[in-house]
């Protein structure tokens, strides 16, 4: 008797206990989502992790790191069939200066990059799925010994490989860029190469997904087995903040919420929604304390980049020579890897990109207004500059939360809410047509 009176006193009490979540995938992404195989990922990673060495030094016609670029751009070459012309893949060589740290010498460099064109013309938004093939050892200048790499980064490469692989045949309104980077292990070499060309050139992209280091579910010393979680790591404080963002920042408390912070969580949204017993773990950081990623080389000039990576390293297998040593087995071998893990990661990263690449473009020039006090939060904003929409979301969640909470629909360009800003955070994205969102805005204040 007593059981059951407490258990109606919950119900009564806090209904919020026994609420339902509903969730909408769209049915052609969970296709694509579907279509992601560990098999695949295995064989991409083995046959990676098979060449000698993948040392960005490494000049090893047959078996180094001009093999292992080969051998990538003849997978790109041969999904772009499916793609009816929208797929075209090329090795980018250029030079690596000299920095007196890692590169000794100017030396020749290549990253390994497949186009899939957008069907839009008006749509010029890039977004970037990448990981890094170089190789090393624990000696980073060793350029010839074996340095199999299968987790880092065949994992991140691996996943690169296979997205271009089911997204070929698909059409979408922006470009994708699937890259497998060089020169990362020296020093972001080949990510700091494209990204400075792109802001040269004036490309607008807008998301760069960063993997690395995505196929181990086993840690070291911990022991911890968990193939349930992964990370996404993004920036607090944008590189790249002016004077001026730093004072809006300060002003506004926005600290959670840089462009990267969004992504984040819209990846930790989306991947969720999409990919079963999982778990997207938003880290508050750039990278891993005191160390970076090739996402850093976009961010410096102004990109939105995360890095995405396995839940817990093992160290045995990472930056160690292949030896037996106290009974341990070390170096960066495929049988070290869980393959399924791989899977979930990159079909994370496949309904999130999925989901970007058909979006419309963000809503532009998202304000609140505080001309006033008031305890109401009007959000005032325009409609986006690329692609038609059915509405916008207006986003709320308290100051202490990590996640947007709730969600508010309107078709008009303006929403009051009866809550105080004083006490929650905002933000606004576009829903297109087919229900797809765009990434969310934080508002600017209305002053005058």
């Amino acid at each position: 008797m007593y059981k059951k009176l407490l258990t109606l006193l919950l119900a009564v009490a806090s209904p919020s206990l026994f609420a339902q979540t509903i969730t909408q995938r769209n049915p052609e992404i969970a296709k694509l989502v579907s279509e992601v195989s560990s098999d695949s990922l295995e064989n991409y990673v083995r046959t990676l992790a098979s060449f000698t060495s993948r040392h960005t030094l490494n000049r090893d016609e047959e078996n180094g790191m001009p093999a292992a670029q080969r051998y990538v751009l003849n997978k790109f070459n041969e999904f772009s069939k499916q793609s009816g012309g929208r797929m075209t893949a090329e090795i980018e060589n250029f030079t690596i200066p000299a920095d007196g740290r890692r590169i000794t010498e100017d030396s020749p460099a290549a990253n390994v990059i497949a186009t899939l064109k957008g069907t839009n013309p008006a749509d010029d938004r890039i977004f970037v799925i990448s990981g890094h093939m170089d190789s090393r050892n624990k000696n980073v200048m060793d350029a010839d010994g074996f340095a199999p790499g299968a987790n880092d980064d065949g994992s991140g490469t691996a996943a690169v490989i296979e997205l271009a692989r089911v997204l070929a045949k698909k059409e979408f309104s922006a470009t994708i860029l699937f890259v497998a980077f060089t020169g990362e292990e020296e020093g972001l070499k080949g990510a700091t190469y494209l990204a400075d060309k792109a802001k040269e050139m004036g490309w607008n992209i807008a998301g760069v997904l960063n993997n690395d280091i995505i196929g181990n579910s086993n840690s070291s010393e911990t022991l911890i087995s968990d193939n349930l979680k992964m990370r996404v790591f993004s920036e607090t404080i944008p590189a790249f903040e002016t004077e001026q963002m730093s004072r809006q920042r300060a002003y506004t408390n926005a600290e959670n919420d840089s462009k990267s912070r969004q992504l984040a969580r819209y990846i930790k949204e989306v991947g969720e929604r999409y990919v079963d017993q999982f778990e997207v773990k938003l880290i508050y950081r750039s990278d891993r304390f005191l160390r970076g990623g090739d996402q850093t080389a976009f961010a410096r000039n102004g990109f939105t980049a995360v890095r995405m990576s396995e839940m817990n390293e093992n160290f045995y297998h990472q930056h160690e020579n292949v030896r037996v040593e106290n009974g341990i087995q070390y170096g960066d071998l495929p049988e070290f890897m869980d393959f399924e893990y791989l899977r979930k990661v990159s079909a994370v990263n496949l309904a999130s990109l999925s989901s970007l690449a058909n979006s419309a473009g963000i809503p532009e020039e998202v304000q609140i207004d505080v001309r006033g006090l008031t305890n109401k939060s009007i959000l005032l904003w325009k409609a986006p500059k690329v692609g038609k929409v059915k509405g916008y979301y207006v986003l709320m969640r308290e100051t202490s939360s990590s996640m947007w909470e709730r969600k508010f629909f309107t078709t008009e360009t303006t929403l009051t809410l009866p809550y105080s800003k004083d006490n929650y955070f905002f933000a606004v994205q576009s829903v297109a047509e087919d229900g797809e969102e765009s990434l969310a805005v934080f508002p600017s204040p209305l002053s005058r």
